[in-house]
């Protein structure tokens, strides 16, 4: 059934409008490029974008998959039950006003719940930014853009964090295959979301961030039995900002300690900020994982120290490499031509999962000849991290080449741990 609100082949929207700077005109001219049969509801307009509109859903012929309601809070259970009448495939409720409000949204937010229950429609929200699928240009939302098209697929319990990562995609080097705003999740749950991207072939990992849940076995039970990666970020760890969790989304945040050990025994990976989050997402949509040991060369002594302290800190081992030592330090004066005999050494040896290839810029480094045979390394079928430290315009250059090869780059070796981490799991359950 969830499929309705995915993959729709009609959508009405409940509320629609040209009115300036309105979430209503947002979501049309987002769904306007999408090439789905659309249909506008508002009592109170006649036509909106020269598309004639209607007074009520129930007044369109046609069989509506998604209906998605852009209306006051206080006529959005009128509007449900117009969907029920139509037997809309799915609802999108984007309204807020409910349990995040207090005891008399909570009450509204169950009387809306009830009715959709009953009726067997699968909707999101209430309180919900929307939805999106970039790979099939469906955007459901009233985000401010159109994110890159890519493996990852981004829940989240923000729809601030959402606006602020599609605000950024146009400079960001991955893209998405999912992004759902579950709002207060009085409907569909993350857990829903999960087993239903679980099945998407678009989608090679998956990003959680989460405040609270309603559920906690039901989510276990999802981050259990996916086959693909999961990320979690989760907001309100201590006493104090459970208060704040309850007033965002309505939902229930419980001892963290409980949360992140459950969640890690289910097979998810935690982070703990939200550039680590997509940092590590990046690396697990561009790479394969592979469980065992990681080889390091370098150009920088200094920076092979720092990134292997790290590496040991975090639990993984340097693999001990035959002949060399590990770090591999080549020293600042080194060529594209020993650049590639040290990488190569490295990461043909058997102990060796993964490959870190730091870079600092020195006066006779050669940026585009050591990108390029980076990029030449993805023949061994290993893992391959960078960090290219500096920020010169060759530098960002180098980066920008890598990314598009699909091998992950940071500017920083604390940076690069988390996905180093990542790539070093088994996922598979």
């Amino acid at each position: 059934m969830i499929d309705k609100i995915f993959n729709p082949s009609s959508v009405a929207i409940i509320g629609a409008t040209e009115r300036e700077n309105s979430v209503g005109r947002s979501i049309v001219e987002n769904l306007l490029v999408s090439g789905i049969d659309l249909f506008f509801v508002n009592s109170r307009i006649k036509v909106i974008f020269d598309k004639e509109t209607y007074s009520n859903i129930t007044e369109i012929k046609e069989n509506i998959d998604l209906a998605v309601v852009v209306v006051p809070k206080i006529a959005v259970s009128k509007v449900i039950d117009d969907c029920v009448e139509k037997k809309v495939g799915g609802v999108v409720i984007i309204s807020s006003g409910f349990a995040e409000e207090g005891e008399q949204g909570k009450a509204l937010q169950k009387e809306i719940k009830e009715k959709l229950d009953n009726a067997e429609i699968p909707f999101v929200g209430p309180n919900s930014l929307g939805i999106l699928r970039p790979p099939l240009d469906f955007n459901v939302s009233f985000s401010p853009g159109n994110p890159n098209k890519g493996g990852i697929a981004f829940i989240s319990q923000s729809g601030g964090l959402i606006d602020a990562l599609i605000d950024g995609s146009e400079t960001s080097s991955y893209g998405f295959s999912f992004i759902v705003s579950v709002g207060n999740a009085a409907g569909l749950d993350i857990a829903d979301y999960i087993n239903f991207i679980n099945q998407d072939e678009n989608t090679k990992v998956i990003a959680l961030y989460i405040e609270g849940v309603k559920d906690g076995r039901k989510l276990f039970e999802a981050v259990k039995s996916s086959d693909k990666p999961i990320i979690i970020l989760k907001a309100g760890r201590t006493p104090k900002t459970i208060e704040a969790v309850s007033s965002h989304t309505g939902s229930l945040a419980g001892e963290y300690r409980i949360f992140s050990a459950a969640l890690k025994q289910a097979g998810a990976f935690e982070v703990d900020s939200f550039e680590e989050l997509f940092d590590t997402a990046k690396a697990l949509d561009f790479q394969n994982t592979n469980k065992g040991d990681v080889g390091i060369v370098t150009n920088g002594g200094g920076a092979g120290v720092l990134i292997a302290d790290l590496i040991y800190e975090s639990g993984l081992s340097l693999a001990k490499l035959e002949g060399i030592k590990n770090p591999y330090d080549i020293l600042g004066d080194a060529s594209c031509k020993k650049y590639k005999h040290a990488c190569e050494a490295v990461i043909k040896q058997k102990e060796v999962s993964q490959l870190v290839v730091i870079q600092t810029p020195q006066a006779v480094t050669e940026f585009s000849k050591n990108v390029e045979m980076i990029t030449e390394l993805q023949k061994y079928n290993k893992p391959i991290v960078t960090v290219l430290m500096g920020f010169g315009k060759e530098t960002k250059s180098a980066i920008n080449y890598l990314e598009k090869s699909k091998i992950p780059s940071y500017s920083d070796p604390r940076r690069a741990i988390k996905p180093i981490l990542a790539l070093s799991r088994d996922f598979k359950k």
